[in-house]
């Protein structure tokens, strides 16, 4: 599966949604998802909390290991995948569509941080 055009990439491996009214979704790309293996349990951060580009927000538990989700953007949480947290093989089926992660009201318009990469260059940053 290859990284969809429209989506900006953390070194942390979340993709970033365009913002609409200022609200973008956040969830990981299936690189990580891969890298994780079986999803079992999604830690998110609740709606109305903040969130800091950089900073771990929540927690991705798999079979193998726990890792920390960290946030690509500064700004509120406005609404987190209820069904991704409900079922996280949902995060490793379909990880850009139904395994998003949160969504959140951007801190400042155009509030997306450079350092978040195109799909072409998270291709390159990924590739083995």
């Amino acid at each position: 599966m290859s990284n969809p055009p429209q989506l900006r990439y953390s070194k942390e491996h979340e993709w970033l949604s365009p913002a609409e009214k200022g609200v973008a979704t956040v969830g990981i790309t299936k690189y990580a998802a891969d890298q994780l293996g079986d999803v079992v349990f999604v830690q998110l951060p609740e709606v109305g909390a903040a969130v800091t580009a950089g900073e771990p927000c929540g927690e991705l538990e798999s079979t193998k290991s726990v890792s920390d989700l960290y946030s690509p953007v500064t700004g509120e949480v406005t609404e987190v995948n209820q069904e991704a947290v409900d079922d996280p093989a949902l995060v490793n089926s379909s990880p850009f569509e139904a395994g998003w992660l949160f969504r959140v009201r951007l801190a400042e318009e155009g509030g997306v941080p450079e350092t978040l990469m195109s799909a072409e260059a998270y291709a390159a940053f990924t590739k083995d």
